[in-house]
């Protein structure tokens, strides 16, 4: 099996389950709790947090940990604009192409909290322009929350300058960085919140964090015992904190050399989708997008059907976000760039992984590709 859905999850990394095993076995106590026990896994969630908070250049107690991303940019979106609301502050900026999770969030404070919704515009390979951004921002603006990646066309926003423009306004900026975690620096941007996913890095699934600077207030979704300095309550995952912290050591460490690895490899990929397959097009920036992730349409075909016969020829992709479950509607993400709903139902999403392939990996499934789309198309 040829595995290209990277960016829906990836296998969790030896090294990694070597790391957390001792906090599923031997030391499994309560961190909350005053004894040897849970003083044991008290230090190894203390940690965790610190090395987390160390890759994202944040303070040790900015790091929240969640039970993944979704529960990361909800606890972003929610608790940062409902803490805002005594304050008088209920605008919240999103864009069109964000997670399920950041509109989803919008919509129930919109619906439940009078919170005023702004959608930035994007242009058609899905950017961002701060100066949208900059008009977009009121004076009762309480958060931008944006994707510093796209999970599905893979298009990196520039961050600085969104923070540039968050800053000067005195808005907290939220970046969802579940996809970009591992591949791009997340210490520069100059977010005030960032989200990341422990599944994406080589971290079991179950396990994400949200960092949020302290002088930025937070309500909690979560309550009972006060845990996480009462940001989100409920005893923590100490073995998976452990996992997400290694996880993303070992990302960040090989980051630089394995993202121009893996970007060159996914560039011969997408040349030779592009000649060899005449109705391809590559969605997402062609130049400023995350180095692992090809998409493409191929208009005229069924993507599911293109999806069926790459499995048939032992590869797995997808039809772009895992994330909206058994949805069968085109894209938002693809119809916020202005694909015609008929063509973006036909796209394919290809994720690379970090580890190393055999030379020739993107040739060939270029090759199963141009063989999979001749297949449906009669």
């Amino acid at each position: 099996m040829l595995y290209f859905d990277h960016a829906a999850t990836s296998p969790v990394r030896p090294e990694v389950l070597e790391a957390m095993r001792p906090y599923l076995t031997g030391v499994f106590g309560n961190p909350s709790s005053h004894h040897t026990a849970g003083e044991a896994a008290a230090r190894a969630l203390d940690d965790a947090r610190a090395r987390v908070a160390a890759v994202l250049g944040m303070r040790r107690s900015d790091v929240v940990f969640t039970a993944g991303g979704t529960e990361a940019n909800n606890l972003a979106v929610k608790g940062i604009v409902l803490a805002a609301l005594e304050r008088n502050r209920r605008h919240l900026v999103v864009s069109p192409i964000e997670h399920e999770s950041i509109l989803e969030s919008a919509e129930y404070l919109r619906r439940f909290h009078g919170v005023s919704v702004t959608m930035l515009p994007v242009d058609s390979a899905g950017r961002i322009d701060p100066e949208a951004l900059d008009d977009a921002i009121r004076d009762d603006t309480a958060l931008v929350s944006v994707g510093h990646a796209n999970n599905e066309i893979g298009t990196i926003q520039d961050a600085a300058a969104l923070a540039t423009v968050t800053g000067a306004a005195g808005v907290p900026l939220h970046l969802d960085a579940v996809q970009s975690a591992g591949w791009l620096p997340l210490r520069d941007p100059g977010a005030d919140a960032v989200s990341i996913a422990g599944h994406k890095l080589g971290a079991p699934k179950g396990i994400g964090a949200l960092a949020v600077r302290g002088r930025v207030p937070l309500e909690p979704l979560l309550h009972g015992g006060g845990q996480e300095r009462g940001r989100r309550s409920g005893t923590e995952n100490v073995a998976g904190a452990v996992a997400l912290a290694t996880a993303l050591d070992l990302a960040e460490a090989e980051r630089t050399s394995v993202a121009a690895v893996v970007a060159a490899a996914t560039g011969r990929f997408i040349t030779g989708v592009l000649a060899s397959v005449p109705q391809a097009t590559l969605t997402g920036d062609p130049v400023r997008r995350l180095p692992a992730t090809a998409s493409f349409t191929f208009a005229g075909t069924s993507g599911e059907s293109v999806l069926l016969e790459l499995e048939r020829r032992g590869v797995i992709s997808s039809s772009g976000s895992a994330c909206a479950a058994g949805s069968d509607e085109p894209s938002h993400v693809l119809l916020a760039c202005g694909i015609a709903p008929d063509v973006a139902q036909t796209s394919v999403r290809f994720t690379f992984g970090r580890e190393p392939l055999v030379a020739d990996a993107p040739e060939r499934l270029a090759a199963l590709v141009a063989e999979s789309v001749r297949a449906v198309s009669g």
